[in-house]
């Protein structure tokens, strides 16, 4: 005898509906270079025969459950050792970047040599603002843009990476494994600089991303665990502790005018 087994949310309570996540920026310093972050879905795309791979449900269910945050800024940047042998960022557009040079030292970093991963590919790291917030269990991956083409590829893969931002919001920076440092790195303003997927429990539940304020509460609460991975290695052993801290509600959506 054939036996189905189903899989039943319950249609009222806490988890019953969509998930709302809150994304917000750390500083509103320079806030209008960031656009807020896009779900990922193509428009313009033939729909017109019913085979489409635009029509297609697990496309769309796939491409709905990523967002898209887009590159800030116009940058080209190149490898080389000084006279010391010491690995550094060259600004190729030079006089010409819309990037200042000082300006550039603050949101662009070579992580020391002896944290790479291979001692060939140099790892370079992009600050950016970005931050989410949650008042349940969901974990953030970040990755790179699979199903954006780019004509001239990156020499190298970004560091993606997961956690539970309920208890560990924090921004997202830009981690780049330069695996061809003799290729030049080209990133441009608008262009899709790395995707985020959330995950809550329960894999059918949508997400419902809007727009958080960055209140006295949420940012007492990240003052709490900045920076605490300059002083351990194993910060994930801190979310115990950094739940315990945690109010109950962290997210507040922003009103519109």
């Amino acid at each position: 005898m054939e036996v189905t087994i189903t899989f039943d949310r319950p249609e009222e309570g806490p988890k019953s509906g969509p998930v709302m996540v809150g994304w917000f920026l750390t500083s509103d310093k320079s806030a209008v270079l960031y656009d807020a972050p896009e779900r990922l879905i193509f428009r313009q795309t033939n729909k017109t025969h019913a085979k489409s791979a635009s029509r297609c449900p697990a496309v769309i269910q796939m491409e709905s459950r990523y967002f898209v945050v887009k590159c800030p800024y116009d940058l080209h940047l190149g490898f080389r050792r000084d006279d010391k042998g010491k690995p550094v960022i060259v600004n190729r557009a030079g006089v010409a970047s819309p990037v200042r040079g000082n300006k550039l030292n603050e949101i662009l970093t070579m992580v020391p040599e002896v944290e790479w991963r291979y001692p060939d590919r140099p790892t370079i790291q992009l600050a950016l603002p970005y931050c989410f917030i949650c008042d349940e269990l969901v974990y953030v991956t970040q990755l790179g843009t699979f199903a954006h083409y780019r004509k001239d590829p990156l020499p190298g893969t970004i560091f993606g990476g997961r956690f539970p931002l309920n208890t560990w919001p924090r921004p997202l920076m830009w981690a780049f494994e330069w695996h061809e440092p003799e290729k030049d790195i080209v990133l441009k303003r608008g262009e899709p600089l790395f995707y985020v997927q959330f995950e809550a429990e329960g894999p059918d539940r949508p997400v419902q991303l809007v727009e958080a304020e960055r209140t006295a509460e949420l940012q007492a609460y990240m003052d709490k665990i900045s920076g605490v991975v300059n002083y351990v290695n194993q910060t994930f052993g801190l979310f115990r502790a950094a739940e315990a801290l945690r109010p109950a509600r962290l997210l507040v959506p922003k009103e519109r005018g």
